[in-house]
């Protein structure tokens, strides 16, 4: 086999990219950067019933937005291609071929109904459901005749009886199994498309994949592809079945309980950034003594090795990554910032037009947000008019406060610009003429630049309504 580390990532095209699939196509693709190997993109589209028209390119927009590039695959190409499994046929077909000449193989010939009386029967006697073999002891002529009279049919592997297959995970240790629990499974359909399993093996050995890296739900399957790869004396790859990942409850991670599309996630504006970091810490860690969490991609192909993913179910905790993903919007390069959040401000219907001043909007609201679809709530302070209820009222319009105002309006007549540093020492000039302090200085300024009682720092507000604005609006209530 190739020294140099291959390892692929095989959706198929049913739909969106589940946040599961993302952490599988993450954690191939981190290994072989790791390594310096190869991340190849192959589409297993043989189950033609379950395809869903447009899921290949959103997959593969998914894969390029989210900055993992593969080396071979759709639309890249290599030489061990094509990457769509259905453009395999005829490869299947002739090592289909192979198996059934060397006795790994056999025809059957049951129906649906057949299969379906089959599992009923072993149901009412408490067995486990799996075909019962019965082909397995028809003669060559027998085959022969239904052949030729153009029975419907299937090619099933010939699994050996009363035997073991033993195998190590790089993740879970050493796996056995009794070889009278593997089902013969379906190598060929009756139309002609592989399974799962017999297309799986061919392409992993053709395309000298070096591991396979996967969910644990393939993990009953390996057996029958062992089975596969000593039928056709092929070398068996390296293989890791990393957990599945969980809703708080422990129960597998589903649609009922939240969004599972990784492309939900990005929609509500969360950095592509974070979510790679926070899914690779899903079920992986850096190893002893690390206590930092936030990790460049660039530190996570240098530290990334498989040994280390647990073998343990991984809850999936949206506060957590909420928290994450508002630590990389407080530190994100403010222009790439404004161009990620600016359609969240337009679609929240707020006019962008003066970049200097939605720039400085933004810079005001990263601290209060932790997805981009928050942007627009925020923002709307700096952008509408300030109505004042109530007891808002009667505090504005109080002695004190109409003092502070008059003060505060004229040190702003003296200066060019707000910045957030020359405003703090306005209000303490204004503290020192007037008299009033602490809460009755800065309740009533906080209410005339934006309606609220609460809210970010008088200095950031002032920064980003700009000397007009806030004259404006303390003029308004003077």
């Amino acid at each position: 086999m190739n020294n140099e580390v291959r390892v692929r990532f095989a959706p198929s095209p049913t739909g969106y990219l589940h946040l599961g699939s993302l952490r599988t196509a993450l954690f191939n693709y981190l290994f072989a950067r790791h390594n310096n190997g190869k991340f190849i993109l192959r589409i297993e589209d043989t189950d033609q019933s379950r395809k869903v028209e447009g899921a290949v390119e959103n997959l593969i927009n998914i894969l390029n937005e989210m900055g993992l590039n593969y080396d071979e695959g759709p639309g890249v190409g290599g030489e061990l291609g094509p990457y769509f499994q259905s453009e395999r046929l005829e490869i299947y077909k002739k090592y289909c071929d192979e198996l059934l000449a060397n006795g790994h193989a056999y025809y059957a010939f049951e129906t649906a109904e057949e299969l379906d009386e089959m599992r009923k029967v072993q149901q009412m006697q408490g067995k486990q459901t799996m075909y019962d073999r019965r082909a397995r002891v028809l003669t060559e002529n027998e085959v022969k005749e239904k052949l030729a009279s153009g029975i419907p049919h299937v090619i099933r592997l010939k699994v050996p009886l009363d035997t073991e297959i033993r195998f190590t995970d790089i993740i879970r240790g050493n796996v056995k199994i009794e070889t009278n629990l593997v089902d013969d499974q379906v190598l060929l359909k009756s139309d002609g498309f592989p399974t799962y399993h017999l297309a799986n093996v061919i392409d992993d050995h053709l395309m000298q994949i070096t591991h396979i890296i996967r969910g644990e739900e393939w993990l009953t399957s390996v057996p029958k592809h062992i089975i596969l790869y000593n039928a056709f004396g092929w070398e068996i790859p390296k293989m890791a079945h990393v957990p599945l990942i969980l809703n708080p409850d422990k129960t597998k991670l589903s649609k009922r309980q939240g969004d599972v599309a990784t492309e939900d996630y990005l929609k509500k504006g969360y950095l592509k950034e974070a979510l790679l970091n926070f899914m690779t810490l899903l079920g992986w860690n850096p190893g002893e003594g690390e206590e930092k969490e936030i990790f460049t991609k660039a530190e996570l192909i240098e530290k990334f090795s498989i040994e280390r993913v647990n073998s343990a179910g991984a809850v999936f905790n949206v506060e957590k990554l909420n928290w994450m993903n508002g630590e990389y919007i407080k530190n994100y390069d403010i222009d790439s910032l404004t161009v990620l959040i600016i359609p969240y401000l337009n679609a929240g219907g707020i006019d962008t037009s003066d970049l200097i001043k939605t720039k400085r909007v933004i810079f005001a609201i990263r601290s209060y947000i932790s997805k981009l679809d928050e942007a627009a709530e925020q923002a709307k302070l700096y952008y509408s008019d300030v109505t004042l209820t109530g007891e808002h009222i009667e505090i504005v319009k109080s002695e004190t406060s109409i003092q502070v105002f008059d003060a505060l309006a004229k040190k702003i007549e003296a200066i060019t610009e707000i910045t957030t540093d020359n405003f703090k020492p306005v209000l303490s000039e204004v503290q020192k003429e007037t008299g009033v302090k602490g809460k009755n200085l800065f309740m009533p300024v906080r209410l005339a630049l934006t309606g609220e009682e609460h809210g970010p720092e008088l200095g950031m507000i002032a920064y980003v309504l700009g000397r007009e604005e806030v004259l404006k609006r303390l003029r308004k209530l003077l």
